[in-house]
This record gives structure tokens, sequence and C-alpha cells, in this order.
């Protein structure tokens, strides 16, 4: 049983703020804070906000500091965390949170990455489908967090989305490559983070690719999920293909299927396979059925 902190980090309000989370209970969690005199409108569904000049206090009082990602690793750990489709339709601030994680001072890009994921036409491959895949990124790094490259390009995946495979990868990776060249990233980065874009139109990085395998598996988690999840997934692709017929999406979607039941293997990483991969067969299988 701990209580944890993360750095004051995120700006707002004129300061910036930490975050309070418990590993075992909401009522850990909710008698810590009152006995720090933290107010219970600071409490955000998982956990509290609370601002930079109460973080020393809050460590002497027991509060465990770590790193912000090791934070969300504990919350996810203890069944609290409260999982994205539940949260707020924008979830600007859990992606402003991660953002400030990978590439701090650079909010123009974060604003515009963040409008092209709220586009109103998506409804799959939209900001839920982005959270999703870097708290799975977060699963498959444990301890370690995954290198900047690799969550860049989940940031940068589906960032043009039109619903037309391949073709959106290109754009995506293109844009990355020129957003990321003038935030003075260097080369060699940007070009990993357009290659692993690119690998997003398939899922089959080559063996040896270690943040290729990272990416795949990370996209493509939510194969694995449990069967009200799945069902969810479902509805949200077959509503961003709202504008093709009955007839016709059902083909379509029988050919993605069979394609990704021969993905041999499907998830690339040990941890990957151990998560998804007995789920994700029985999902695809069951939908082909």
């Amino acid at each position: 049983m701990a209580v944890y902190v993360d750095p004051p980090l995120w700006p707002a309000h004129g300061t910036r703020f930490s975050h309070l989370v418990s590993d075992t209970s909401l009522e850990e969690l909710h008698a810590f804070a009152a006995s720090a005199g933290i107010p219970g409108r600071a409490f955000d569904g998982d956990h509290y906000d609370v601002a930079e000049a109460r973080y020393e206090a809050l460590v002497a009082a027991g509060a465990v500091p770590v790193e912000g990602r090791v934070l969300v690793r504990k919350l996810i750990a203890s069944g609290l965390r409260i999982p994205a489709r539940r949260r707020g339709k924008s979830l600007r601030v859990p992606l402003l949170n991660r953002w400030n994680e990978v590439l701090p001072g650079h909010d123009a890009l974060f604003l515009d990455l963040l409008d092209r994921w709220g586009e109103e036409h998506r409804k799959y491959h939209g900001r839920t489908h982005l959270l999703a895949v870097l708290e799975a990124l977060d699963l498959l790094c444990d301890p370690a967090g995954p290198p900047r490259a690799v969550v860049l390009a989940a940031w940068f995946h589906d960032a043009v989305y039109r619903g037309v495979a391949g073709q959106d990868e290109e754009e995506s990776a293109r844009l990355a490559e020129d957003r990321l060249g003038h935030a003075g990233l260097p080369a060699d980065e940007v070009d990993e983070v357009a290659r692993l874009v690119l690998l997003t139109a398939d899922h089959r990085p080559e063996p040896g690719d270690d943040a290729g395998a990272l990416l795949s598996d990370a996209d493509l988690s939510v194969l694995g999920g449990e069967p009200e999840a799945y069902a969810r997934y479902l509805a949200a692709v077959r509503e961003d293909f709202a504008h093709i017929g009955d007839a016709d999406f059902a083909a379509g979607r029988a050919a993605v299927v069979r394609q990704l039941l021969q993905l041999d293997p499907l998830f690339h990483t040990d941890r990957g396979r151990g998560l998804w991969l007995e789920a994700a067969r029985r999902n695809l299988q069951g939908e082909l059925g």
C-alpha cells in the first residue's frame, strides 16, 4: 500500500501540477489527501491534481516520488485507472501530460495534433485510440519507458486519417518529417519516426526491429481486449466507414480480419504475446465466424 506523486511538470493556472495516486484504493488516496489538506475539488476521478507548492510537503508526509510514466503504470496495475472511454471527450489533459513527457515546449505542435486526432469523422481512429496506444507502450516497456521515436511515431501514426489504407500512413509520415524537422529534432530521429509510422500500414516489422515491434504491438493491442471492449472497437470501426454500404463493409472487414489472422507473428514482443495474443485470436476468429 502506497501513495505516489510525480514531479510538478504539468502547467496550468500560472503554476505547475503533480498527480497524486494510490496503488491500492481510492479510500487510501482520499484519506492521505485529507490529512495533507488537499481539497476534494482537486480530485479528478482516479487522482488528485496538486500544485507545485505542495510537492515537498506531500513527499515529507509519505508520498513516494516517481516519474510520470511510473505513476501511470502504478495506477493501471492498481485497477483504479479510469479507462479512456470514460474520460472527457476531449482527453486534452491526459494527452497534454503525455506530450509534455516526450516533447515539452512545443505547444503549437501538440495543439495541431490534438485537433487532427479530434476530427469529427473519426470514431475509432481518434483521441481514445491515441491514448490507448500510448498506454499500451507503457505496458510493453515496463519498467523502462519506450524510446522517444516510438512515442512520437504513436502520436503521428494516424495524424492524417481519411480511411485510405497506405495513403494515410504515407501522409502521416510526411507530416511527421515536416513538423518534427521544424521542431529541431535530429534528422536521424525524424527519419526513424517516419519509418515507424509507415510500418503501421502492415504491422510487419523485420526481425530485430525492436522499435517497430513495440509500435506494431501497441497499435494492435485493441485486438486483445475483453469481449465488451472488442465489441466497442468493432462498432467504432463501422462508424469510421459509415459511408460504405453494409455488404461492401462486411466484405472489406472480412479481408482485414483474414489478413490479421495470417500475420505470423501477430504480436512481435514477448510481453505483447503474453498480454493480448490469446484474446486477439479468439476475438478475430469469432468476428470472422
